[in-house]
């Protein structure tokens, strides 16, 4: 048909491209482009996906939100990962809207305070990690970032469990937590959770936590939870189960991708010796400049303003997101339509049809990143600000740094999730020397492509020590 972009099938029907797509969706989507184009149309399981691959072109999807619509897809995604009834407006009406109006909580003032929080809780725990690290102290890495990361959002977010044994409940949720997080993409990709060993049962040990009962116990939790609990109370549908599953996949959301991007972050700065020294002497110099002390005596305290005026934290932070975030932008087709591109291009559109965006392309594009492959702590800096031009083949992108997805998908909590990696690296650096403490590659484990931020392949050890006070 006319304006039906080339179509890839693969040789057995349902799967389509499916398999070559799960073993390495960044290389097959490069294959096709240079063969067919910058639009072309994929048959992955069963669902005909069209792949918009120039990033000129990413306006135009993202404009027709309309027409091309995100929310029913996740919110069917997410019902069945995380177990609750979908959110359909017959019998939850406004519930989707009412949740949405919510993330209010995280931007503007409300965000100042929640991130306040925030730095609060995650100088507790450096000050009980200092605590113990008299002399040099070896940890892995990627399990650092997860225990610190894990309790600070959990404890700003639901409050702290008042046990003598605080930090051991929290871990043990951890500990479940990562268990089901080994099997999300699995449940991404629609496996049912039968057949994912303890899966299931782990995710409903989980969901308890967050039953009402348990969840008063909690001291100081957020204005955002609140606000959640205070709309669930109003649907007499919602079994207190459903509520719990809703509060779980809330953490989820706030942790799934901060974790691994955090550990992105670090590992890169203490690769990159010059980098480290850059970051810290930033940090150093603005709490010289402000008249604030290091040391576990010592509370730091951020504005947003000056948290936002670190650039090298915040050029060195965007570099790892653009080498490890592989996110997919779906969007699906509401009605028949024609996607109407720029240089008359256009796209013929079924109702239910996918499109597309796959911006790990654009984030490893070298005639926008020159040497994408290298990891340049201040490529995100010009003269000493924000560095926000980027081009391609002499035009100036509009969109070129995208690991929260875009326009009506974009992840809401972005901003605290920004806050809260800058606080954890700043007061990482503040506190201790840090350093490898073995010599190996790390190197991004490909089993969630197209679902956010890559983890690790492996895990790698580093060593802290509290800075003395003089350095």
């Amino acid at each position: 048909a006319t304006g039906e972009p080339p179509l890839i099938n693969g040789w057995i029907p349902f799967l389509g491209k499916a398999l070559i797509f799960r073993k390495d969706a960044f290389k097959f989507l490069l294959d096709q482009q240079k063969k067919l184009g910058d639009i072309f149309t994929v048959h992955i399981a069963g669902r005909y996906i069209t792949f918009i691959m120039d990033p000129f072109q990413y306006v135009y999807v993202i404009r027709n939100s309309k027409q091309l619509e995100f929310h029913e897809f996740a919110n069917k995604m997410a019902s069945k990962t995380f177990d609750y009834p979908a959110l359909s407006k017959a019998k939850f009406p406004d519930l989707k809207e009412n949740l949405h109006r919510i993330y209010q909580y995280l931007q503007g003032k409300p965000l100042d305070i929640i991130s306040d929080h925030m730095m609060k809780n995650l100088q507790d725990i450096f000050e009980w990690k200092c605590s113990q690290a008299t002399d040099w102290e070896t940890e892995k890495m990627y399990k650092f970032c997860c225990s610190v990361m894990f309790e600070a959002s959990f404890v700003t977010l639901y409050g702290r469990v008042p046990a003598a044994d605080g930090h051991k409940v929290i871990s043990e949720i951890r500990d479940k937590f990562i268990k089901f997080d080994a099997s999300f993409p699995y449940l991404a990709a629609n496996i049912p959770i039968e057949l994912l060993g303890a899966t299931k049962r782990v995710r409903k040990e989980l969901i308890h936590h967050f039953l009402l009962q348990n969840m008063t116990k909690w001291l100081g939790g957020s204005k955002v939870v609140q606000a959640r609990q205070d709309i669930f109370e109003k649907y007499e549908l919602l079994r207190d189960y459903d509520k719990a599953a809703h509060h779980f996949a809330f953490l989820w959301a706030s942790v799934g991708n901060t974790i691994p991007a955090t550990f992105w972050a670090m590992y890169y700065l203490l690769r990159h010796p010059e980098a480290l020294a850059a970051v810290r002497d930033e940090i150093d110099h603005l709490l010289q400049s402000t008249g604030q002390k290091r040391g576990s005596m010592y509370n730091i305290h951020l504005t947003r303003e000056q948290l936002d005026n670190l650039v090298y934290l915040e050029s060195a932070l965007n570099e790892s997101l653009r080498m490890c975030s592989s996110s997919m932008n779906i969007r699906i087709s509401q009605e028949d339509f024609v996607l109407k591109l720029e240089g008359d291009q256009e796209v013929s559109l079924r109702r239910g049809d996918w499109i597309a965006l796959y911006p790990q392309i654009l984030h490893m594009d070298p005639e926008v990143y020159e040497d994408p492959k290298e990891y340049k702590f201040d490529r995100y800096i010009e003269n000493g600000k924000k560095k926000t031009t980027f081009y391609k083949a002499g035009r100036k992108l509009k969109y070129f740094l995208m690991p929260f997805g875009s326009g009506i998908s974009m992840c809401p909590g972005r901003f605290l999730a920004m806050n809260e990696m800058k606080m954890f690296l700043f007061l990482l650096l503040a506190h201790f020397d840090v350093e490898l403490a073995e010599n190996k590659a790390v190197r991004l484990d490909n089993s969630r492509m197209g679902l956010g931020i890559l983890l690790p392949d492996v895990d790698i050890a580093f060593r802290y020590k509290l800075r003395s006070l003089g350095k």
